[in-house]
């Protein structure tokens, strides 16, 4: 059979238990019953002429085959979406999503933008600080406000403004009353793990490598931003941010960090964007956008 032949549900099912490794962890998200999906994964089994997936009472692992088959199954899903992304924007030319990241409003940019073009849809969607450059290219926003470093490639960037980082601790941290730090002065301090990020994404909000090519120590591992400060309160590590984004809670401090490069606030677009919106709305924002919001 060919590429052409395959169903793109079919796939879509497959990949989804494939990421739980576990039928009815997939069938819940999937909103399906669980003896439907397994007969569509079987079905999916049967027109490639392999086992994708074994089933276990533990669980499900994925055949050799399995293994191979993943990563072209979620790029034929991408290739799917983005074509129906592409379709959809030269139908609606008058239609643009502003993404932003955490901590970032472009709500100005936006109301200037819906005053220079009344008859155009302008619309604004929160994007996690992993997916900029995803979301751009598989068009699911035209435009994004976001905080260096994440992979640009096949973007434009144009940096909006900086943004001092600093030291985030708890009130009863030993430095807590310092007016800044050095690296030397928390060279022993824990910073918590973002398991599964971009590791220069991890490396620049850990500092890492330090001055003597050391990585910071170990703190717990946390699975989303909001929860850094829960264990900063709690005086079990760390972290660095920017320093506005402290200021939201009174058990917590900020610090300026002596030395360390500010944190970049850049708008991203697609490279060779064409669309008359999206470059209205870059010169707005670049009026608009350039300092941090006051927490």
């Amino acid at each position: 059979m060919t590429e052409a032949d395959l169903d793109l549900r079919l796939v879509r099912y497959f990949a989804v238990v494939a990421e739980h490794r576990h039928f009815g962890r997939a069938a819940e998200q999937l909103r399906i019953a669980q003896p439907s999906l397994s007969r569509q994964v079987r079905r999916l089994e049967q027109q490639l002429g392999a086992r994708l997936l074994d089933r276990t009472p533990r669980g499900t692992a994925l055949t050799e085959a399995g293994e191979v088959f993943l990563p072209r199954a979620k790029s034929l899903l991408r290739s799917a979406s983005r074509a129906a992304a592409e379709a959809r924007a030269v139908a609606r030319p008058n239609r643009i999503v502003i993404g932003y990241g955490n901590g970032l409003i472009v709500t100005q940019a936006a109301q200037a933008m819906r005053r220079s073009h009344p008859d155009a849809e302008v619309h604004t969607r929160h994007i996690d600080f992993s997916q900029p450059h995803a979301a751009l290219l598989d068009r699911e926003v035209d435009a994004v406000v976001a905080r260096l470093p994440f992979p640009t490639s096949g973007l434009r960037v144009t940096l909006l403004y900086q943004e001092p980082r600093a030291l985030v601790v708890s009130r009863e941290h030993r430095l807590a009353g310092e007016d800044s730090v050095t690296l030397d002065d928390i060279a022993d301090e824990p910073m918590p793990r973002f398991p599964g990020t971009d590791p220069a994404w991890t490396a620049y909000w850990r500092l890492e490598p330090r001055p003597d090519g050391s990585k910071a120590p170990e703190g717990p591992a946390i699975n989303a931003l909001e929860e850094k400060f829960e264990v900063v309160a709690a005086g079990q590590a760390v972290v660095v941010t920017v320093r506005a984004a402290a200021r939201m809670r009174p058990d917590l401090v900020a610090i300026p960090i002596e030395g360390v490069e500010p944190s970049h606030v850049v708008l991203a677009t697609r490279a060779g964007e064409r669309s008359r919106l999206v470059a209205d709305f870059a010169r707005l924002a670049e009026q608009h956008i350039t300092e941090a919001p006051d927490v």
